[in-house]
């Protein structure tokens, strides 16, 4: 009896967060609708709610380990199918809810899904497969594959936004639930002390990012600071979302793999900040492509959240540091 209580309280704080998270988010979508500069008419603003709400749940799902073990108890090709419809159900409510729906944008979404879902049904984990999802991956993201399959529904709103989010929690369940042996640790929330180490290693990080950022010529100050709510909305926004993902990816997964393969932390430590200011070339603010004074700053941030993940084994402290950094950003700078 004792034993299936503990079973059950993971699913039940799972299942909290679901509903505490839908209501806000009900709640969000209903003021900006109404408030926003070119009020959403009900007609849109009611599908692309929904759209997001189906998406939410199974967004949460890789972070949280009885829900993915309990996603995969039946196996992991129908886990991979499950994950698959549950890639396109989103799509398909904005799409015919909006009257954006098309048989190509639904083709090609449907092409994404299978391959990213059950890419380790078909293939071993292996350091040729593994770079290879990632490659793919980071060429859905970079050549915002998402932007033509998610056509803007009314000024300002873009809801290619519900597709990389549901990138994201693919890729991630399909490292730590379907291909598994992973040993990064995929959770939404640091505790107390990854937060604090967190919080160190971005005050190490802001005086250098601060100093390449003006000797770059990148500093451009608000004439007046965002707002400090909005900026800790864009703090918890952050966390959970670009830089859990990008965490996950270049320091619990590529850091110990290049360690691993190289015999040599310090080379993995380069190449891996290297390779994650790489991908912010196309980063078209401050500059045209190729953004090579931002990439540099992003290199700077990937060395020190690499840095954080090997004093801590993690990358919660890393995360912790990488939303710091752009809610600061986001408070002073334009």
């Amino acid at each position: 009896m004792t034993a299936m209580v503990k079973l059950a309280n993971p699913m039940r704080r799972f299942w909290l967060v679901v509903w505490i998270g839908w209501v806000l988010l009900a709640v969000a979508a209903a003021i900006y609708a109404r408030l926003a500069p070119n009020p959403v008419p009900a007609a849109l603003a009611i599908p692309i709610a929904l759209a997001f709400l189906v998406e939410y749940p199974f967004y949460l799902l890789p972070g949280f380990p009885a829900a993915r073990e309990r996603f995969v108890a039946r196996g992991k090709p129908r886990a991979a199918a499950l994950l698959a419809v549950s890639a396109i159900a989103p799509w398909l409510i904005y799409a015919i809810g909006t009257g954006h729906f098309s048989l190509w944008a639904l083709s090609a979404l449907s092409i994404i899904a299978a391959v990213m879902c059950f890419w380790y049904v078909v293939f071993p984990a292996h350091p040729a497969t593994d770079l290879a999802y990632l490659s793919i991956f980071a060429a859905v993201m970079l050549f915002k594959v998402f932007a033509l399959i998610y056509p803007v529904p009314w000024p300002k709103i873009d809801i290619s936004a519900l597709g990389k989010l549901t990138l994201i929690r693919v890729m991630a369940f399909s490292f730590v639930a379907i291909r598994g042996n992973v040993a990064a640790e995929y959770r939404f929330m640091p505790t107390a002390r990854e937060g604090l180490a967190g919080l160190r290693w971005f005050a190490m990080l802001l005086p250098v990012t601060g100093v390449a950022y003006w000797a770059l010529g990148l500093v451009a100050v608000r004439q007046h600071p965002t707002n400090i709510a909005l900026v800790i909305g864009i703090f918890f926004g952050i966390l959970w979302s670009t830089a859990i993902f990008e965490e996950f990816i270049f320091r619990g997964l590529l850091l110990p793999w290049f360690e691993q393969w190289t015999s040599s932390p310090a080379a993995a430590l380069i190449f891996t900040s290297l390779l994650f200011g790489a991908v912010h070339l196309p980063f078209h603010f401050h500059g045209t492509f190729p953004n090579w004074r931002f990439s540099i700053v992003a290199a700077i941030l990937g060395l020190f959240c690499g840095l954080a993940r090997r004093q801590t084994g993690g990358i919660q402290a890393g995360m912790v540091a990488h939303a710091l950094t752009v809610a600061v950003w986001k408070m002073f700078l334009q």
